[in-house]
C-alpha cells in the first residue's frame, strides 16, 4: 500500500494542528484528517502527533496520506423512498434494516449500492467505500438522510455537521415514565471497553448532548422527540441507556428477551434540517416512522375508557 505525501512549513503558530489541517487542507473532510490524525500519519519535524498538539512556527508538517485498499461498491437496483433530489444532493428516507455504507464483509445492499444505481454517482469526497455519506444512521434506525453528489456538496454540508448548524429530530419509544417533560444529557461518549461495537458515558469520552421531550406516556414507556446537538455513533441509544430508558428492541443497549421481535430499536430520523450548498436557502424535511413503529405506539398506549 503506496502513500502520498504532503508537506509544508508553519510560518506562524496558529493553534491545534487539527485546526490548521482543515484550513491547510479545505478539499478534506475534519472527518478525514482526524483520521490522518489517529493513523498517525502526521508528522511534526518526523514525529507523529496527536490531534491536540500545538503547532510552532518553523514547524515541518509531513502528512503521509494513506491510499485506500479499493474495496469495489456495485450499483444495484434496490427500491429507494427519496424524498427529494436536484443537481448537488438527494434526500431519503432509509428504512430499519439498511445499512447506510459497504464495508469489508458488507459489500451489498446498502443504502450506498442502491444510490449508486439510482444516481450514478456520488461525491468522492472522503472514504472511497461511502461515497456521497455526510452522515450515518445506524442500521436499524429508519428515516431521513443527505448525501451528496458533488465534494463541493460534501464539504458544505459536512461543515454545517461539525458546526452543530444541521438540524436533527428523532422520535423514539423508551422505556419507563419520566418526572419531567423535558431534559438534556450532557454526557461524554466513547467506545466501551467490555464491548468494542458499543458506547458508553466515560469521563474522558468526546463530547455528546442530547435534548429530549416526551410527547406521549404510553404503558410501562414513552414516545420522546430528541434533538442532537452532537452526532456521537450510537449516540441517542448510548445515552438514553445511561438515564436507564432505553429504547425498546435495541439489540444492544436493551435486554432482547424484554422485546424480542424481528423489527430493530424504535428509533426514527423524523425531521432534517440544512442550508442548501448552492442556493443557500434554509431546507427542512420531515416524514413519519414506519408503520412497525406505529404499530407499536399503538399496541402501548392505554386503552379507552
Amino acid at each position: 500500500m503506496s502513500n502520498n505525501q504532503l508537506t509544508f512549513q508553519i510560518s506562524q503558530e496558529t493553534g491545534r494542528i487539527d485546526k490548521v489541517l482543515s484550513e491547510q487542507f479545505r478539499d478534506y473532510t475534519r472527518s478525514v484528517i482526524q483520521q490522518w490524525l489517529k493513523q498517525g500519519a502526521v508528522r511534526v519535524n518526523e514525529v507523529p502527533v496527536k490531534a491536540n498538539y500545538k503547532v510552532r512556527t518553523g514547524d515541518q508538517i509531513t502528512i503521509l496520506i494513506p491510499q485506500e485498499e479499493e474495496l469495489v461498491v456495485a450499483a444495484e437496483d434496490i427500491p429507494l423512498d427519496i424524498i427529494f433530489e436536484d443537481a448537488d444532493l438527494v434526500v431519503v428516507n432509509k428504512p430499519s434494516g439498511m445499512v447506510v455504507h459497504p464495508s469489508k464483509g458488507h459489500s451489498s445492499g446498502t443504502l450506498v449500492n442502491a444510490l449508486l444505481h439510482h444516481i450514478g454517482n456520488l461525491s468522492t469526497q472522503g472514504e472511497s467505500f461511502r461515497p456521497g455519506i455526510v452522515h450515518r444512521i445506524d442500521k436499524d434506525t429508519s428515516g431521513l438522510l443527505v448525501v451528496a453528489k458533488t465534494p463541493k456538496a460534501h464539504l458544505a454540508l459536512s461543515k454545517q455537521l461539525e458546526e452543530h448548524t444541521m438540524q436533527r429530530t428523532y422520535l423514539a419509544i423508551v422505556e419507563g415514565h419520566f418526572a419531567h417533560e423535558s431534559g438534556t444529557i450532557d454526557a461524554p461518549l466513547g467506545r466501551s471497553t467490555s464491548n468494542r461495537l458499543k458506547r458508553s458515558v466515560q469521563k474522558n469520552g468526546r463530547a455528546a448532548v442530547t435534548h429530549f421531550t416526551v410527547i406521549e406516556t404510553l404503558r410501562d414507556a414513552s414516545l420522546l422527540s430528541l434533538q442532537l446537538e452532537t452526532g456521537r455513533t450510537h449516540q441517542i441509544r448510548a445515552h438514553m441507556d445511561y438515564i436507564q430508558h432505553p429504547i425498546l428492541n435495541d439489540p444492544m443497549y436493551h435486554p432482547a428477551s424484554k422485546q424480542a421481535t424481528s423489527f430493530g430499536q424504535y428509533l426514527h430520523a423524523k425531521t432534517l434540517g440544512f442550508v442548501h450548498p448552492t442556493s443557500q436557502e434554509t431546507m427542512s424535511f420531515e416524514v413519519e416512522p414506519p408503520r412497525e413503529f406505529l404499530d407499536k405506539l399503538e399496541e402501548l398506549r392505554f386503552d379507552d375508557l
